[in-house]
């Protein structure tokens, strides 16, 4: 049986991973919880965990912060990292740390499940894995190209003609070979990837409530406030309009 720490400062996150997940099945058991990278190391000696479930940005202490501190002190214990879109940059400092898998957030129901019953079939069959997964990933497949294209979107998604034409460009590869690469590793097209990034960060934007709506579509590449609207409202389930009094 896996024991699980699940480390994450949102309590409403961390009580939904602990209680919504059915782990009796999977064959696992939460020992623990932790706010923090500071209380998760404690949480580590106390409970010996053999999985840690853990958010990359925290107070105090981040996730990347705490899987440094573990590694130096030997501890190879397995860790699913949970992070934003923008937060790849610590996505791949946890690679060279060895995170074994990686989830985006918001994630949906049923991935959490499955990349820990990936994980157990991985441990079962006696892979030893040298490199973790790209965030975003569900199949397994590690490609440097869908991790250097998610890096590019994250730095350029708020240019209006932003294209895979012109990601692949940037990458020196053809586009329907990262086309090919980045819907088999990631199951997203490159195009609604592009999307739902920028649906994400215009989430935040709207949170400055003295933004317009038409300003945050600006920002996030969107000319035509109507279209923006409307696809906001796909990903989201509400108009920007309607998130926004949410944040009031």
């Amino acid at each position: 049986m896996l024991k699980i720490l699940v480390v994450e400062d949102e309590e409403m996150i961390r009580k939904g991973i602990t209680l919504a997940v059915d782990w009796a099945s999977l064959n696992c058991m939460v020992v623990g919880e932790a706010a923090n990278g500071e209380e998760a190391l404690e949480a580590v000696e106390r409970y010996r965990p053999t999985l840690i479930i853990t958010d990359l940005k925290m107070p105090r202490m981040d996730g990347l912060q705490m899987l440094e501190a573990l590694r130096a002190r030997g501890d190879n214990v397995w860790v699913i990292i949970l992070t934003a879109y923008d937060s790849f940059a610590y996505a791949q400092s946890a690679i060279k740390l060895g995170a074994v898998d990686f989830l985006l957030k918001p994630f949906h129901d049923g991935e959490l499940e499955a990349a820990v019953a990936n994980l157990r079939r991985r441990a079962c069959c006696g892979q030893q894995q040298e490199q973790a997964p790209i965030p975003g990933l569900k199949k397994g497949d590690k490609s440097r190209y869908v991790l250097e294209a998610m890096n590019y979107i994250g730095e350029h998604y708020g240019k209006q003609n932003l294209s895979v034409e012109a990601i692949a460009g940037s990458l020196a590869i053809s586009e329907g070979h990262l086309s090919h690469l980045f819907k088999k590793e990631t199951d997203y097209t490159l195009l609604n990837y592009l999307t739902r990034y920028r649906v994400h960060k215009a989430m935040e934007l709207l949170r400055d409530l003295r933004m317009k709506v038409y300003e945050v579509a600006e920002l996030v590449g969107y000319r035509d406030i109507t279209y923006f609207s409307a696809t906001f409202k796909k990903v989201a389930g509400m108009a920007p309009s309607e998130f926004r009094d949410t944040c009031g």
